[in-house]
């Protein structure tokens, strides 16, 4: 038996791959925290990660952008696509509980007192119509107070004062699940919120669907994604384990009675989200590495939605997979935000698999509640060719009995076009039955082995090779 592939997702070692792939770009200017850093993030989104060592009114360096592309993800890791999205499927198939330590970086400095984190950290205001400054790549660790097990999420955090932080707690996430039986017993939720931490805890962390129920203890899974188990150590002020290789740890308590004004906020989906009341989360010790990374993570960016791509995907591969076997392959396409809109390529071997494509349709959108519009297409098409897959749209779909509408589903709340999360889902099947395949089938050349650089290129070598010389073809 081969043994499992170890990696070492470590956030300093992510950042040292980053930097040999050439992944990061520094901005040598100081740079302020107010709109400034985020405004330089939106512009560069999608590209390197960017580094800004020198920031106005502290010593703190911030890096951003840090997984807002395919490449920098894979240079992160050190594997390619398949290689990154097979971690995530190993991860949710063989959970590694994590390994307790003594000695831990994130707790080379321990604050217990005296602390202000609107000074401590150097949080960004993103965007002109925001309510205030923000911590947005906290990934929130929880103990369930009934079931013991372990959630990691992430929820964005309003500073409000020296010790208090609105938390955004969205409905129906495992966050919000663990504070409501918090309030039936009467008692605070005792959470810590972790900066720069392990990649594996950052793609578990934005794992959802059926795939990570709330049986699941997502340190364990983190494990799993690394191949050896995520360390961790006791938190110094509450009864919670936190990963020991984070940049920085806030633990608390959220709160049951106290309410605070939070947002407005640009959200993952381009919008501000609205005002509206949040639960206090009162820190209570902050903890971190002697010269610590600050890592941000801009509302509408890119870095928001490509984590999710990894893991969505492996999700429902694995969901469709199960119950489809003509299933081969899924994109989330980056027009969707790598959530509301996937492709499905499909393979029919007989003509008893005609109509399955439509099952697989309806097993998607019972995986992942947020899809709203799914295309399948033939095992010949490239999904993650944009311009295939409107080919197929174009050759092999015909509006009056391909277009599969599902009135009245749930999706995510945030989409404004829905009533409260409610709407019509599409399906396209832009697929041929398999008894048509043969008549479908594109022009097939001669295979060859040249390469790009065989050719020469400039006007005065092609001229030449054209017996155009002394002619002007301007």
């Amino acid at each position: 038996m081969t043994k499992p592939q170890i990696l070492d997702t470590r956030f300093r070692s992510a950042l040292a791959r980053l930097a040999q792939g050439d992944r990061i770009l520094t901005f040598e200017k100081p740079a302020d925290t107010h709109l400034e850093i985020a405004a330089i993030l939106k512009k560069l989104d999608g590209k390197q990660a960017l580094l800004f060592p020198s920031v106005k009114g502290t010593e703190i360096p911030i890096i951003g952008n840090l997984l807002s592309s395919k490449e920098n993800c894979e240079a992160a890791f050190g594997l390619d696509f398949n290689g990154i999205r097979g971690l995530v499927q190993r991860a949710m198939g063989g959970p590694l509980p994590p390994e307790l330590v003594t000695d831990a970086p994130v707790q080379e400095v321990v604050l217990k007192t005296g602390f202000d984190i609107t000074r401590l950290f150097p949080a960004l205001f993103h965007a002109p119509g925001d309510a205030g400054r923000y911590i947005t790549a906290g990934i929130v660790v929880v103990k369930d107070p009934v079931t013991g097990i372990y959630n990691a999420s992430y929820h964005r955090l309003q500073l409000l004062g020296p010790d208090r932080v609105a938390i955004k707690l969205d409905f129906g996430r495992h966050l919000r699940l663990a504070f409501e039986r918090a309030k039936e017993r009467g008692k605070s939720l005792p959470v810590a919120v972790c900066i720069g931490t392990d990649l594996a805890l950052h793609f578990t962390a934005a794992t959802m669907g059926s795939q990570m129920p709330e049986t699941a203890d997502e340190l364990a899974v983190a494990g799993g994604l690394a191949g050896k188990p995520l360390t961790v150590v006791k938190a110094v002020s509450q009864d919670l384990l936190v990963p020991s290789e984070s940049e920085f740890v806030l633990e608390g308590e959220i709160l049951i009675d106290d309410v605070a004004p939070e947002g407005p906020f640009g959200e993952f989906i381009g919008f501000a989200a609205p005002a509206a009341d949040a639960p206090i989360l009162k820190i209570t010790a902050v903890t971190h590495r002697l010269r610590p990374i600050y890592h941000v993570i801009n509302g509408f960016g890119r870095e928001t939605i490509i984590l999710r791509k990894y893991v969505l995907e492996a999700s429902l591969l694995k969901v469709l997979q199960s119950a489809i076997p003509i299933v081969t392959d899924v994109e989330m396409t980056s027009g969707g935000l790598h959530r509301f809109h996937a492709v499905i390529k499909v393979k029919k071997q007989s003509r008893q698999h005609n109509g399955l494509q439509r099952n697989a349709m309806l097993a998607a959108f019972g995986a992942l509640k947020d899809l709203d519009l799914i295309t399948v297409v033939d095992h010949d098409i490239d999904i993650r060719d944009p311009i295939d897959v409107e080919y197929a749209v174009a050759t092999r779909m015909e509006a009056s009995s391909d277009l599969i509408l599902i009135p009245g589903a749930r999706g995510h709340e945030y989409v404004r076009v829905s009533k409260e999360g409610i709407r019509t889902k599409l399906g396209i099947d832009a697929t041929v039955p398999f008894e048509d395949q043969d008549k479908f089938r594109r022009v097939e050349f001669a295979t060859t082995d040249v390469e790009l650089n065989t050719f020469a290129s400039g006007e005065a070598i092609a001229t030449r090779a054209m017996g155009l010389v002394g002619t002007n073809i301007a």
